[in-house]
């Protein structure tokens, strides 16, 4: 028998089935066993606090997925053919293959011409889960996601008779189900009405935006864009060689006149604009179109945040008043659903969407066929309009507690707020930085995010947080938010020089 330790924790995030296999394949890889036989199941039970049953069905999945091979009266050991191959890659690795070869490695930091990695990021925790307070913006609370219903989409288009319709993965073409479903269930709420040839289904919002940036950005063409706004939209086309202009915003949201000259592409994000919430207004909108129209630019749309828009009578979009096409709307499933299905939409003028379609093609050809049927399902099922539903009253009511909070325990804070917006955008007192902030309420549980990454010029105010609400429960809201008006009450402007320092040494190390 092998004497052989796995020392693995358990936890409840997955089956022990799965955890299992998944320490197990990584042993193999590892070539662990060698030619030795692995624990028995009674063995490796005892060892892993499990049942015998469990680890024998691991065991008999390696074998069927050519991991493992039985042999009687033996046990179970490493397939031999694998062996061969990790031995060779562990000779190759360890220089005994070639060794005699004269190998000199290419210098990436010549080569590498683009660097987005020095972009700056929103450097979002990963580990948002184990605040006890997170005002984490673009999360949702895994309890409100519609499990039950999404499950019974997905045993649908899986099923025998369901599967040959999206499984080969047509190249250029979409869900014409998904399509469909978009055209007739969500952008008619939206007051837009489109041809099946001028809508385009892609990996969400940043995928849309990056499509359209690789397309049309070019040092000849100048992009405006919104400042504060968000920063991947900037990056995507920096990267993509386009001079950017700075957009002023005001309470009505982006400002137009003057400042909107010499642009061929404004980007604009008028229902909630981001971060600063506000909504801009029919009279506005008609405005920014007609001098489109006039000073002949085209408008990018970011109809950010109007899917679980709670109140009655959302505005319309704006492609919904355009009747020159000089719209692009860019719309997504993510804060309404959920941000890990990666299902977004562009509608545009035929001609380019077909462009883009063939520049997605190049990508990464279409989004995954599984999820573009199952989310048609969902949507055609009515399970999309109900879950909408349950989650604007959700959303209201976490809205109205987080406006109680701040204006009870912020008010010392300048508080920017719209009602329907799923953020708070919050400028902090005078002399306190974001960063600073955030580094202290960590250690009191509480996750807040720094705007400061949201503005374009060198020189941007340091001192705004941006409050999301969508993955907190409802209940924890006012607590975190005492707790949050507590550090910044006694915020002491002696310690402000070494918390920067604190802020720029994390920032430097990534």
């Amino acid at each position: 028998m092998t004497e052989f330790l796995i020392n693995m924790e358990l936890h409840q995030s997955s089956t022990y089935q799965q955890q299992i296999r998944e320490k197990l394949v990584e042993l193999i890889e590892q070539d662990a066993f060698g030619e030795k036989a692995l624990p028995s199941g009674r063995k490796m039970a005892e060892m892993l606090g499990v049942s015998r049953n469990t680890v024998v069905l691991v065991y008999e999945s390696l074998v069927d997925e050519g991991y493992l091979v039985a042999r009687k009266r033996s046990g179970f050991f490493v397939n031999p053919d694998l062996s061969i191959n990790n031995a060779k890659s562990n000779l190759v690795h360890l220089g005994q293959i070639g060794a005699s070869q004269d190998i000199r490695q290419p210098d990436w930091s010549t080569r590498i011409q683009k660097h987005p990695s020095q972009f700056s990021s929103l450097n979002k925790d990963e580990n948002w889960l184990k605040y006890q307070y997170p005002f984490i913006y673009g999360h949702i609370d895994v309890n409100d996601f519609p499990l039950y219903q999404w499950r019974e989409c997905s045993r649908i288009a899986e099923s025998k008779g369901k599967v040959h319709e999206w499984v080969e993965g047509y190249i250029g073409i979409d869900d014409p189900q998904l399509v469909s479903q978009i055209r007739q269930q969500v952008l008619s709420k939206r007051g837009i009405s489109a041809q099946a040839e001028e809508v385009l289904i892609t990996l969400g919002t940043q995928s849309s935006l990056f499509l359209l940036a690789s397309l049309l950005a070019d040092p000849s063409v100048v992009f405006g864009v919104e400042n504060p706004g968000y920063p991947n939209l900037r990056h995507a086309i920096e990267l993509c060689g386009s001079p950017m202009k700075p957009l002023a915003l005001d309470q009505e949201g982006m400002e137009i006149g003057q400042q909107l000259k010499g642009c061929d592409y404004v980007c604009v994000t008028p229902s909630h604009q981001h971060p600063m919430t506000v909504t801009m207004p029919v009279e506005r909108r008609k405005a920014l179109l007609a001098q489109a129209r006039q000073d002949d630019f085209v408008v990018i749309e970011d109809d950010y945040e109007s899917e679980v828009n709670f109140i009655e009578e959302p505005l319309p979009a704006l492609k919904s008043f355009d009747q020159d096409g000089r719209v692009i709307y860019v719309g997504s499933l993510s804060k309404s659903l959920t941000p890990g299905i990666r299902i977004g939409y562009l509608v545009a003028d035929r001609t380019l969407i077909t462009e883009l379609r063939r520049l997605r093609e190049l990508q990464y050809r279409h989004p995954p066929s599984n999820n573009q049927r199952i989310t048609a399902m969902f949507i055609s099922q009515g399970y999309y309009d109900s879950h909408v539903r349950r989650m604007r009253r959700t959303y209201e009511t976490k809205w109205l507690r987080m406006q109680q909070g701040v204006e009870q325990y912020l008010s010392s804070c300048e508080i920017h707020s719209t009602p329907g917006s799923f953020c708070f955008w919050i400028g902090l007192p005078k002399g306190m930085t974001s960063c600073s902030l955030r580094e202290v309420a960590a250690k009191h549980g509480v996750l807040v995010e720094s705007g400061d990454t949201l503005f374009m010029e060198d020189d941007a105010p340091k001192n705004y947080i941006r409050l999301g609400f969508s993955a907190i429960n409802t209940e924890k809201i006012l607590g975190g938010l005492k707790v949050l008006g507590g550090l910044i009450d006694s915020f002491d402007s002696t310690s402000q020089p070494y918390l920067n320092e604190l802020c720029d040494a994390r920032l430097a190390s990534g």
